[in-house]
């Protein structure tokens, strides 16, 4: 499958899925006008490439900044993807980059811990 790129805008995530690589990446903000159509494409590419993907590991590599509720949503769909691969077998990483001093960020990927058991986080403070 090919690799998935999406540059990064003023309201939108770079989106860097190196499907080849098995490293998916976002990093940015992301408060596009309508969150659904931009991560629906990306989530139904992610699904495909989970069916198919051979790897035993996939590290995911997520700096956001900033999200709404509208991307927490559709946030939740990648996560609840990449939950069910890492539950049929496959070693499932997330690098949590996030601002040392940001506690809804650290919130954030907290709760996404105990809602997607199966992928191991690591929690990754940035000093500015």
């Amino acid at each position: 499958m090919e690799n998935l790129y999406i540059a990064a805008t003023v309201t939108s995530p770079e989106i860097d899925f190196r499907f080849d690589q098995n490293v998916l990446s976002l990093r940015g903000e992301s408060y596009p006008e309508n969150a659904a159509a931009f991560y629906a494409p990306i989530i139904e590419q992610l699904n495909a490439w989970l069916k198919e993907c051979a790897a035993e590991a996939i590290t995911v590599e997520v700096a956001l900044t900033y999200f709404n509720s509208s991307s927490t949503k559709m946030l939740f769909s990648v996560f609840d993807a990449l939950d069910r691969a890492a539950s049929s077998g496959k070693q499932v990483l997330v690098n949590w980059y996030r601002d040392a001093e940001d506690e809804t960020i650290l919130e954030f990927g907290e709760e996404l811990q105990i809602d997607f058991t199966a992928i191991k986080f690591n929690d990754c403070p940035v000093a500015n």
